[in-house]
């Protein structure tokens, strides 16, 4: 049993480093091989999106796998999360990334537990309690010390990163409240697989995703975005899903607080990424937020809104 929970605890925190990297990989390719960031978001979409409805289908799921297209409210549902929940999710963190960088992109999304506690309080017409009040004040002040390191008249981040890494957590919060009616009818990997699907395909138009591209890029770029599709995906969400047979959602949650970090790291020391003192300081206050959410008993009174049903993963 022991054994089973640290497997568990191993796997969530492995998901959640490759999340991180994958992001840091995404700048890299950005930055260096002039990857067009619509076009990696649409060929990300597009195959992962097929390689999870293949795991469905090889699972035993083959016909729930086709199900959401019997019902014109299922389909309605559907177009809707993977529109403005999957896509808007991709789309608004690799531009994120690419207007700034992965470290930061990922710590600005992170603010996507409190939006969905917000939204929690409003609905319920509840009065935040200290863990609340404490989670939005690390929010707000680790996010001024990401934008600024500390010196208010300047930003260490560019108006565009923070204004797309802003509509990220935005993006996460609806894709997570959203895909809550779904996952609660169809199986997760059906869920997840159709979101990408639809929101790949409404991306073609726009950015068509032609072998040509892929063809005009050197080796390790082409090695670089199959990370991104394979260990930056596939890999991480069967791990993360997985996992819970072995340890609780809360758990998870806890544990995930690794994909910031590893997207800190991996920037500072492989994309060479100036972290200032203050940014660090920021950094440690967003990352304390999701802790404290997912350690305080109760996040909303009578509602019995806990980080289990704020899970931001899946992404």
């Amino acid at each position: 049993m022991i054994m089973s929970r640290y497997k568990g605890y191993v796997m969530v925190v492995v998901a959640a480093s490759l999340w991180g990297i994958s992001g840091t990989a995404a700048q890299h390719l950005f930055q260096h091989f002039n990857v067009e960031m619509g076009w990696l978001v649409t060929i990300r979409l597009l195959a992962s999106g097929m390689l999870f409805l293949l795991l469905g289908m090889i699972g035993g799921k083959r016909q729930a796998v086709w199900d959401i297209w019997k019902s014109k409210y299922t389909i309605f549902h559907f177009v809707l999360f993977g529109l403005f929940g999957m896509l808007g999710v991709q789309f608004t963190y690799f531009a994120a990334i690419e207007a700034g960088n992965a470290a930061v992109a990922t710590l600005l999304q992170y603010a996507a537990p409190v939006i969905i506690m917000g939204y929690y309080l409003l609905k319920l017409r509840k009065f935040p309690n200290r863990f609340e009040i404490t989670a939005v004040f690390l929010t707000l002040m680790g996010t001024f010390l990401l934008l600024t390191d500390g010196a208010p008249q300047t930003l260490a981040v560019s108006k565009e990163g923070f204004l797309w890494g802003i509509l990220s957590a935005l993006a996460l919060a609806f894709y997570t409240l959203y895909s809550d009616k779904l996952v609660r009818e169809f199986d997760s990997i059906i869920v997840v697989g159709w979101g990408m699907m639809i929101g790949g395909l409404a991306l073609c138009p726009v950015y068509p995703p032609g072998l040509q591209t892929l063809a005009s890029l050197d080796f390790t770029a082409v090695l670089m975005i199959l990370f991104v599709i394979i260990f930056g995906t596939l890999i991480p969400f069967y791990l993360f899903i997985d996992s819970m047979r072995y340890i609780t959602p809360k758990e998870s949650s806890l544990l995930s607080c690794t994909e910031p970090l590893s997207s800190v790291i991996s920037s500072v020391f492989w994309l060479g990424v100036s972290f200032g003192m203050y940014q660090g300081i920021g950094a440690i206050g967003i990352i304390s937020m999701v802790i404290i959410l997912t350690i305080s008993p109760k996040q909303v009174e009578s509602g019995t809104v806990t980080m289990d049903e704020m899970d931001t993963r899946f992404s």
